[in-house]
């Protein structure tokens, strides 16, 4: 007897890997899709390094300066792959256009905003410079004007700054644009919004969180939902969860900011107070002396901090700025008679 046939098994066993990139009716090159494998697979390799190992890290200077750094990595990663992809300005849709020029001048103001709080937080730095300077020397008048020094660092890091709470507006006004735009009869321009939209995801998700803690405010953090289909979908999903989880603990157990360095002086200035408004006595002094030591190291290593985090801001809005100005230069060059919305206004935009 001749063995009964058995039924052809599937080449892949477990499903086509590949349905996931390549939803029905579309076809990509291998070419193509090893171009859009590569950069998925290194932009969620970014977003787990990103991941903090402990809760502590979260929010530290040293974290969001390589929060930003990575963020810059990221934009680097998608000019280049706009230049591999050998896709002219002249074959992208109008719309494409719009939307890029749109969200470039809004991130380019969020920069601004960043920018300007630094600035900020380290103008209040000057306050506990004028608390050390003054407690070199032990005379009851200096102890006053300690005093009156942090209570002007108190109410310098409490203040509003208007700027950062305006960074919301903008990055909902981004967020209603973070779908992948369908895109019809072009391989190359689907390779590319496909990885245009995980570039805007985490750039709105590490914008918001640098806004939440320059704003003192937890309310307006997002759980952006990312469809699994991405291979980076995973990666992003566990860092917004480790990183909204903690700021938001953070704020709800009554810490007036979420910066580690802010919560440092907030604590040593508690210790502080009393002893510069009392005086101190011989059991006081060795503590008064381990404040002051504490004060010095922390506001030597905070103003660092906050200078190298001020110079990642600076090199993202300078990626930002350069890739406007490429495809503004790409469009009066080659696109005759087709003028984008943000044309007629880009030199008061840049300015801004």
């Amino acid at each position: 007897m001749s063995r009964p046939q058995e039924p052809q098994r599937p080449l892949f066993p477990f499903g086509n890997p590949f349905r996931m990139i390549l939803p029905k009716g579309s076809y990509l090159s291998p070419r193509l899709l090893a171009l859009v494998n590569n950069f998925e697979e290194a932009l969620a390799e970014r977003l787990r390094k990103l991941t903090p190992e402990n809760r502590e890290d979260v929010l530290t200077l040293s974290w969001m300066r390589f929060a930003m750094e990575s963020l810059c990595d990221i934009h680097t990663d998608i000019k280049a792959l706009i230049t591999t992809l050998e896709l002219p300005v002249a074959d992208w849709d109008e719309k494409w256009i719009d939307v890029y020029l749109d969200n470039s001048v809004k991130l380019l103001d969020i920069c601004i905003a960043f920018s300007a709080e630094l600035s900020r937080l380290n103008q209040g730095h000057l306050f506990l410079r004028c608390v050390l300077h003054n407690l070199d020397s032990m005379p009851s008048d200096q102890f006053i004007r300690a005093r009156a020094s942090l209570d002007g660092w108190k109410q310098h890091i409490t203040s509003e700054n208007s700027r950062t709470k305006n960074c919301f507006t903008i990055l909902d006004n981004l967020v209603a644009t973070l779908d992948e735009p369908k895109v019809k009869n072009s391989s190359k321009g689907k390779v590319l919004m496909r990885a245009l939209y995980g570039v805007k995801v985490v750039t709105v998700f590490v914008c918001r969180i640098f806004a939440a803690a320059f704003s003192g405010s937890g309310m307006k953090l997002m759980d952006l939902q990312v469809p699994e289909k991405y291979f980076w979908a995973e990666a992003f999903t566990g860092l917004q969860a480790f990183v909204n989880g903690e700021v938001r603990n953070s704020y709800s157990s009554g810490r007036v900011t979420v910066l580690k360095e802010l919560q440092t002086f907030d604590i040593i200035v508690k210790k502080l107070y009393p002893l510069v408004e009392d005086g101190t006595n011989s059991v006081e002094a060795k503590e008064f002396r381990n404040c002051i030591s504490d004060l010095r190291k922390s506001a030597a290593k905070f103003s660092d901090g906050v200078d190298m985090l001020l110079k990642e801001v600076d090199g993202f809005f300078q990626i930002l700025l350069t890739g406007r100005d490429a495809l503004l230069c790409s469009l009066r060059a080659g696109i005759d008679g087709y003028c984008p919305k943000q044309m007629n206004n880009i030199t008061e935009q840049v300015a801004r």
